[in-house]
Parts: structure tokens; C-alpha cells; sequence
């Protein structure tokens, strides 16, 4: 199931939808490969669960919802095999619950995990039915993010390694610097926090990583989309290419020798592996939309969009920002950072004026420099290593800050962006 195809109808005079803060799901990781069948008395259950098969973290779940009681489950269990995982909303009061459950427990398969959701907040009821097995009994009504915590808690083993942060970096169209931000903001992050990095470049016919950080590995990020079968955590640590001391680099081929038709899980065994293997991953995402690229930005733990600022940037970004808010529903939105502003004899949007329509202000304007980003790409280094000092050195720091959630974005006092919202480099 496909959570950005799932499609949800709309039950007329129906209330409001619930409205899920980021915060509450940040914790929730990836669920794996499993089954679900969610049977549901009520509305506001059916679309809750709705909901639920919209959420990125379910991309590999396969989720199925029914308007029915347990009993129904029952007579369908009876002939089928259960899944992973059951959902069951009753509205019996305590004492008939166990009658109620009697049915299915004669059908289901002992492996099946089960979640009720009830009208009582009982104790002993809870008791007892964790004592015959129900994984756990939740008191309605239960929001989407109960029941994504609820399952997270059954299957995402808490004594499991954590799984890294995926960062995305694309551009909202091409030549806006995207993957000059994205491999100073990979440097920065290894080098401040002293954390493992690997950066990840995805424009497969013409990725730059390898020039930006003066590399030529053999190998690289080709190997293991077209040998998924052999990709491990050692496979892919002899295609990986040191660039600094916590810095790694999975390279593009860089190469025209083949047409790069991808489909859209192209990446998805890629990912799960660099997941597991550093706490951080910064995707250099190429400007394009296609299956691949929807499926991978759908999925991701962070987002920015770097803009130029002028009105191609804008629409692009706009298009982007809407496109991405439906893929992705219970997330904030990605973070916009302006490139290039300033840049001599070229008519821009004033920031002010750039960002109103898209209703966000940028994390970090970037003032156009040819001088610093020529002599730091010619020479295959990145801007701290140049001169950390400098403002435009000090930006990127903070960008680093704040994609890994070690700072948070200062809101100007007035309307308006200020001169750099506290966060920027000089112009």
C-alpha cells in the first residue's frame, strides 16, 4: 500500500478532521512490512484508521479498514488468514467483552497482535484482556497518533539500534545550489557534532558531490540500486568514500553510459540500509518529479527546498509545498532556504515579497558570493574549511542546527523578514 494513493471519502456532516501536531508522531519510526485489518464500529474510527493509511511511517504497512464489529471479523477469519495485526473497536460494555472475543480467538492465528479500542476505561477489563493475550486495550475516542504510537510500540523493537534521520535537500529548480547547500550542510553537521554522516548523492547522470569534495571512488550509489539482493550494512561500507573523519560520500556515477529509468522504490532498500548504518543521511535529491523522487520525499524525516528568488523559484516552490503537504499530511512543513540573493543586474523578489505567498520564512538566506563558491569548488572544499569565520560559513552552521533539530527557527518581531531573522548571513 502506497499511504499517498490511499484515498479517503469524506462522510457528509461528518466532524471535523482531527488535527495532529508534528511533535506527537516524532518519535514514531518506520513500521516494517506487516499486515493490518482495522475493523470499526463508528465514523470517527473509520476515519481515524482513514488517516492512518495516509502517513508516511505506514508506506510498507499493508493496511486494510472495514466498517464492521467483531463478530464480522470473526466470520471472515473463519476462512482466511488473519494478518499481523488486528484493530477491533467495541462498544460492549466490560463484561461481554470476552464473549464477544471468544469467536475470533478460535480463527486467529496465535502470531496475530491485537489492539481493542473501547468505550470503558476499566481496569480490571484491562488486565484481563492482556492476560489473554490482546497486545493492548485503548479507551476511545483515539486520535491517529494513539494508534500510530500503540502500533509503533507492538512492532519497532525498543532494544533495536535507533534508526538515523534522513535530511533531503532539493532545489525548486535547477541551478539553484541545492547540492552546494546540501554537502556544506553534510561537512558541517560531521564536523560540529561530531557525529557520523553520509551523504548521499542521488543525481545518478549528473551528481557534483564527487567534484565539490575532489573525490573519484571507483564505486558508489549505482552498485546498490542495481544489486539491491547484495546490500547490507558491509556492502555498502566498501562503497562508501571517506571525505572528512566522520564524512562519507555514496557517489553518483556521473556518467551518460546508460539511460537512469528508475521505479519508485528504486531507493527504498538504499535507504533503510544508510538508515541503520549513521545516525544522519543527507539525500542530494536532483530537481525532478517522478515516482522515485515522490516516493523518496514522501518518506523522509526532513525536508528543505532551496529557492533563487525569482518567479520560476516561487511557482516551483509553491507547486512543491502543495504537492508535498498532501504526500505528507502529519508533518510540519520542509524548510525553505534563499540562494543566490543579491546577485548583480538580475531583477529578484525581495525575500518579504517571495515568501508571503508560500506562508513560511526561510531558515537561511544565502547572499550570492561567486568569489567564495568558485575558489570552494575548484578547489573541492567546502566553505568552513575556508574560513569558518565567515558570515556565509555561519549560516550554513546554523542551517546545520536546525535541520537536526539542535535549534529552532527565530520568528522576526515584526512583519517581515528583518535583516537576516537573527539567523542569516550578511548581504
Amino acid at each position: 500500500m502506497n499511504p499517498a494513493d490511499y484515498t479517503i471519502e469524506h462522510v457528509a456532516g461528518a466532524e471535523a478532521e482531527e488535527t495532529v501536531r508534528p511533535s506527537e508522531l516524532e518519535a514514531v519510526r518506520s513500521l516494517p512490512r506487516i499486515s493490518v485489518h482495522a475493523f470499526c464500529e463508528s465514523e470517527a474510527m473509520l476515519r481515524t484508521m482513514e488517516r492512518c493509511a495516509q502517513d508516511r511511517r505506514l508506506s510498507k504497512v499493508s493496511l486494510r479498514v472495514s466498517s464492521a464489529s467483531i463478530a464480522a471479523a470473526a466470520n471472515m477469519f473463519a476462512s482466511a488468514p488473519t494478518p499481523n495485526l488486528l484493530i477491533l473497536e467495541t462498544s460492549t460494555e466490560p463484561r461481554g467483552i470476552m464473549d464477544e472475543l471468544a469467536p475470533l480467538a478460535e480463527v486467529c492465528d496465535p502470531s496475530t497482535k491485537v489492539i481493542i479500542v473501547g468505550n470503558y476505561n476499566d481496569i480490571p477489563l484491562y488486565r484481563d484482556l492482556i492476560r489473554n493475550g490482546i497486545s493492548e486495550y485503548m479507551v476511545g475516542p483515539v486520535g491517529m497518533a494513539d494508534i500510530l504510537n500503540a502500533m509503533s510500540a507492538i512492532f519497532v523493537d525498543p532494544d533495536s539500534e535507533p534508526l538515523g534521520r534522513t535530511i533531503a535537500f532539493i532545489g525548486a529548480k535547477g541551478g539553484s545550489g541545492s547540492s552546494t547547500i546540501a554537502h556544506n550542510c553534510a561537512f558541517d553537521i560531521s564536523s560540529l557534532f561530531q557525529t557520523e554522516v553520509i551523504l548521499a548523492d542521488l543525481d545518478l547522470p549528473y551528481g557534483t558531490a564527487n567534484i565539490d569534495f575532489d573525490q573519484d571512488p571507483p564505486q558508489g550509489i549505482s552498485e546498490a540500486i542495481y544489486a539491491p539482493d547484495r546490500l547490507d550494512e558491509v556492502f555498502l561500507d566498501r562503497l562508501l568514500t571517506k571525505c572528512s573523519e566522520r564524512l562519507s560520500l555514496l557517489a553518483a556515477p556521473s556518467m551518460l553510459d546508460r539511460a537512469y529509468d528508475l521505479e519508485r522504490g528504486s531507493f527504498q532498500p538504499i535507504i533503510e540500509v544508510l538508515q541503520r548504518s549513521a545516525p544522519v543521511t543527507i539525500l542530494d535529491v536532483p530537481h525532478a518529479w517522478s515516482e522515485w523522487t515522490r516516493a523518496l520525499l514522501s518518506e523522509v524525516d526532513e525536508l528543505i527546498i532551496t529557492a533563487v528568488p525569482d518567479l520560476a523559484n516561487l511557482r516551483n516552490a509553491k507547486n512543491m509545498l502543495d504537492a508535498l503537504k498532501k504526500l505528507r499530511p502529519n508533518d510540519k512543513p520542509p524548510h525553505l532556504i534563499l540562494n543566490q540573493v543579491g546577485l548583480p543586474k538580475r531583477p529578484e523578489i525581495a525575500p518579504a515579497d517571495f515568501c508571503e505567498p508560500l506562508g513560511m520564512q526561510p531558515i537561511a538566506i544565502i547572499p550570492f558570493d561567486a568569489q567564495l563558491f568558485g575558489t570552494a569548488s575548484n578547489s573541492g572544499r567546502m566553505i568552513a574549511e575556508m574560513d569558518r569565520k565567515s558570515p556565509t560559513a555561519e549560516t550554513f552552521s546554523q542551517i546545520a542546527h536546525i535541520v537536526t533539530g539542535r535549534a529552532t527557527i527565530k520568528k522576526p518581531k515584526k512583519a517581515g523578514l528583518g535583516k537576516m531573522l537573527g539567523l542569516l548571513g550578511r548581504k
